[in-house]
């Protein structure tokens, strides 16, 4: 196929397309010294950049992967186009008429020219629907732009339009520039009905869609009257040759520029988002069109950045405050991995959008916003933190054992630690804790991987239960102490257990023993039918085995001292149900602000002073024995 075209014109492709310039529309580069100038590859994922081009030589190579070759073969390379196509493409962008051989290949071929002909067609879309927004029947999208807070010259930099209600408008005006119903129906720009060929938007208000080249390539159009037959609020061009959505970002071609000298990127959700950002001065902001932001746009946003740098470059994603723009930043924080730039989110306190908020606040309010960004691990770990009960001991746990994983999106490794204290603050626990349960956690084999604020329990989740602890592991001896004691001396325990609850055991199998127990009637004197009427009461033989070594192994103290034993081995549980609440109000008063929360904060405190005065008591009767 390469032969259809004459070779002098190919060779005047090659010298008027620079190989920089090309490249550039994909790629920041930065100089390099010697002539080279350097960027990350846009064949393979590299965390530093690999990729080398030499204007002076016309060629480019990358030290990674190994690929190379001319701006005729990056062409071919990274838009997937024949040789004839990358040629014809590069000679359309620098004026370059091309002559072709007589003769064709035998067999049928695609025009080679089609992406050039689909270009050329959304161009004059573009100047099409531009020229239609100034028309009498396009008041309500004016109406709406400058409702929106936009003025004319907004929608003329942005290229904004108006599709007619008609319905061929724009099919008329193509095909009298020459197109045939083929390339408009390929091109998204027309559909075919029974009546024949008719527009794709009617009555709509329209953004292009633009290559980071500034070549139109698709339509984002708004819904604006209530009898428009298409009831979705906003209509995309369907994938095309020339429009894939995964691989766009909308308002890139004008954020380019700044986004590579600030080192910054802003993804917001919509069109008018991006327009407010750009007119509030935050001119990085790109959007998606008609997506979630995915892989293929971070690989896009990494090149632009030229994300190498571990604490040079930032990408902010702003959300709706909702429901649903949390579990959209949850989604953006499972590819966070994607960049080594740090991520952020910035988050509207009353749920605004930039639009909104610009309207409500002015230009100065998304600046702000922006500026008041917080690093998406922690938006993620409030998120987190909110489907535990921290009053909850084992909850707690829960909280930092999960919350320590998401460390590892933290890029400087030196706020790690800060990190740490910050989850032991809300969750109300000790540093050393978050500490142990961050190293058991780089200790373990990695899981498979769940989505992050997937409920435990749920079909996608992979997470394993908690383990069962036995009841026979050191931190319950005391309750064991305790149900040998009712076991074996039930008309000694009988004057100290009036006060003695089901919570005062924390294990599951002496909480059962417990209810059992507590639904006897008890004895007065030494009786022998007390441990087998508990035991047939039991629902399982687990639990009969357990009370059958409360009834039968010898407590810890010295015989003779037994009644005392009893009472101070009663008084240690109850002492430890009062530590675990001291534990648990504290917590809660680690988490709550005493100057703004001082009536709530106020009562807590008074109620852990009198705790604190009961624990201090009922260790006192806990002691009045010596238990070896």
């Amino acid at each position: 196929m390469a032969g259809l075209i004459k070779d002098e014109d190919i060779q005047l492709v090659r010298e008027r397309a620079r190989i920089d310039e090309v490249v550039e529309q994909y790629v920041t580069l930065r100089n390099a010294g010697g002539g080279s100038r350097k960027g990350l590859c846009p064949f393979h994922d590299e965390k530093s950049p690999s990729f080398n081009v030499r204007p002076a030589q016309g060629y480019y190579h990358c030290f990674g992967c190994g690929v190379g070759g001319d701006s005729i073969k990056f062409l071919m390379e990274i838009e997937g186009l024949t040789f004839v196509e990358s040629v014809e493409r590069l000679a359309g962008k620098y004026g370059i008429q091309l002559r072709y051989d007589e003769g064709t290949p035998s067999g049928p071929r695609r025009d080679p020219r089609q992406r050039q002909r689909l270009l050329e067609a959304h161009r004059l879309a573009g100047e099409f629907y531009a020229s239609a927004l100034t028309s009498p029947d396009a008041e309500p999208g004016r109406k709406f732009i400058t409702d929106r807070g936009f003025d004319q010259s907004a929608a003329e930099t942005f290229g904004m339009g108006w599709a007619p209600r008609g319905g061929e408008a724009l099919v008329s005006h193509l095909k009298g520039k020459g197109f045939t119903d083929e390339e408009l129906t390929v091109g998204g720009l027309a559909s075919r009905g029974q009546r024949g060929l008719y527009d794709r938007f009617r009555g709509r208000l329209l953004w292009p869609i633009r290559e980071m080249t500034g070549e139109i390539i698709g339509f984002g159009a708004r819904r604006m009257f209530d009898d428009d037959k298409v009831e979705a609020k906003y209509l995309n061009t369907s994938e095309t040759p020339i429009y894939k959505k995964s691989q766009v970002l909308y308002g890139l071609d004008l954020a380019r520029k700044h986004i590579s000298s600030s080192s910054q990127a802003v993804v917001v959700e919509g069109y008018t988002d991006v327009m407010a950002c750009h007119q509030a001065g935050v001119r990085t902001a790109v959007a998606t069109s008609g997506t979630a932001f995915g892989e293929e746009h971070a690989r896009i946003l990494r090149r632009v950045l030229l994300d190498h740098d571990a604490f040079h470059g930032e990408v902010v994603f702003t959300f709706d405050g909702d429901e649903a723009g949390q579990r959209a930043a949850m989604k953006a924080f499972a590819g966070d991995q994607q960049f080594v730039a740090q991520t952020y989110v910035a988050v509207e306190p009353r749920g605004m959008d930039p639009c909104d908020l610009r309207l409500a606040d002015g230009d100065a309010a998304v600046r702000e916003l922006v500026a008041s960004r917080i690093p998406l691990y922690r938006f993620v770990l409030e998120n987190t933190l909110a489907r535990y009960g921290l009053d909850r001991g084992d909850q707690r746990v829960d909280a930092v054992r999960e919350s320590v994983g998401l460390a590892t999106a933290i890029r400087d490794k030196s706020k790690v630690e800060a990190f740490f204290r910050e989850i032991a603050t809300k969750v109300g626990v000790d540093i050393d804790q978050v500490r142990a349960e961050h190293r058991r956690h780089k200790a373990a084999p990695p899981k498979p991987q769940v989505q992050p604020g997937t409920p435990a329990g749920s079909e996608e989740s992979t997470a394993e239960p908690a383990p069962f602890i036995s009841f026979g592991d050191a931190q319950f001896a005391d309750e064991r102490e305790a149900l040998k004691a009712i076991a074996q001396f039930p008309h000694l325990a009988r004057e100290h257990v009036g006060d003695v609850h089901e919570n005062d055991f924390s294990h599951p199998v002496a909480q059962e023993i417990w209810r059992h127990i507590s639904a006897q009637e008890w004895p007065t004197s030494a009786d022998s039918s007390w441990v087998p009427r508990i035991s047939d009461a039991l629902p399982s033989d687990d639990l009969r085995h357990v009370l059958s070594v409360a009834a039968v192994e010898p407590m810890r103290a010295r015989e003779e001292s037994m009644q005392a034993v009893v009472a101070a081995t009663i008084a240690q549980l109850q002492a430890l149900t009062l530590a675990r609440r001291i534990a648990e109000l504290k917590s809660k008063l680690q988490r709550t602000n005493p100057v703004e929360q001082t009536e709530s904060y106020n009562r807590m405190f008074g109620e852990l002073i009198a705790l604190e005065q009961q624990h201090r008591a009922m260790r006192s009767r806990a002691i009045g024995t010596e238990i070896p």
